[in-house]
């Protein structure tokens, strides 16, 4: 069992927990996941390793809850357990050899981003973070991520807090200001990162994103969480979850993600009805 050592609810629907698994937090890396499950009879969901410290035995996972396991995940509190932590898996973050790096993440996915910023200001690498939101009460990591960023631009749909627009909007604006980066990494909102990589080709930078499809297993047997890159079928729990942004089919990858809405609302509704919606 894994035993939950720390809950923080950052925002109306999104939280952290330290977990209490020192075999995933010797080996984590950034870019990484795990499955977890919440209970013996529940649905195995993937969660991207926000923080991990070996020294304490702990791994941090940011979630929010949108869904019939993230919900039952919220209602833990420290001290409960947890019936499985798997990981880390996939590939981590490939770092070596960066000296100047554009991080631009969006909503939940500065909780992926994070540590990704983290690791290659650590390295000694110059680290321009961009964070998007759609307003002040969506905001979270701001101050951890200034910690680890050489420049920090926040941004908001309705302007807020931080500048009114969005992430596209400020990278434009160093990449046209003269920023010469070896690599852009963006993790958020499919959407956001299409569009990113629509940026970023124009320009010919490099741009790496973080995809997280449907997944079942996590060992790339069940399929469930393939998609198309370069022409080419590919697991992302396996062969990702990172891959070249300008390969991705974005569009085919938005039509999978929504494949199974209707279900996914129906589980949520009845996770509701149990549970109830107290600080969610």
């Amino acid at each position: 069992m894994y035993r939950i050592l720390y809950k923080e609810q950052l925002n109306q629907t999104v939280f952290r927990l330290d977990v209490l698994a020192p075999p995933v937090a010797a080996k984590a890396q950034p870019g990484q996941f795990v499955i977890l499950r919440v209970d013996e009879a529940g649905e195995r969901i993937p969660l991207t390793v926000a923080d991990y410290d070996p020294v304490a035995g702990s791994v941090t996972v940011i979630f929010q809850a949108v869904g019939a396991t993230t919900l039952a995940l919220s209602r833990l509190q420290v001290g409960d357990c947890l019936a499985d932590f798997v990981g880390p898996l996939g590939r981590a973050t490939e770092t070596d050899g960066l000296k100047k790096v554009a991080v631009i993440s969006g909503g939940v996915g500065c909780a992926i981003a994070y540590p990704v910023a983290k690791k290659l200001h650590a390295l000694g690498c110059e680290v321009h973070t961009v964070a998007g939101f759609r307003n002040a009460d969506m905001v979270i990591l701001q101050e951890a991520f200034r910690e680890v960023s050489d420049r920090f631009f926040l941004m908001t749909d309705d302007g807020s807090a931080g500048e009114k627009g969005l992430v596209t909007d400020a990278l434009r604006r160093l990449i046209e200001g003269g920023e010469r980066y070896d690599k852009v990494i963006a993790i958020g909102p499919l959407p956001m990162m299409k569009f990113v990589c629509c940026l970023t080709k124009e320009y010919d930078v490099p741009t790496v994103v973080s995809m997280n499809p449907i997944m079942i297993d996590g060992t790339g047997m069940c399929g469930g969480c393939r998609l198309t890159v370069g022409g080419e079928m590919k697991f992302a729990c396996v062969d990702g979850p990172e891959f070249d942004g300008h390969l991705v089919d974005f569009d085919e990858a938005m039509e999978r993600a929504s494949m199974y809405r209707e279900q996914e609302r129906h589980a949520y509704d009845s996770a509701c009805n149990l549970f109830g919606k107290e600080g969610v």
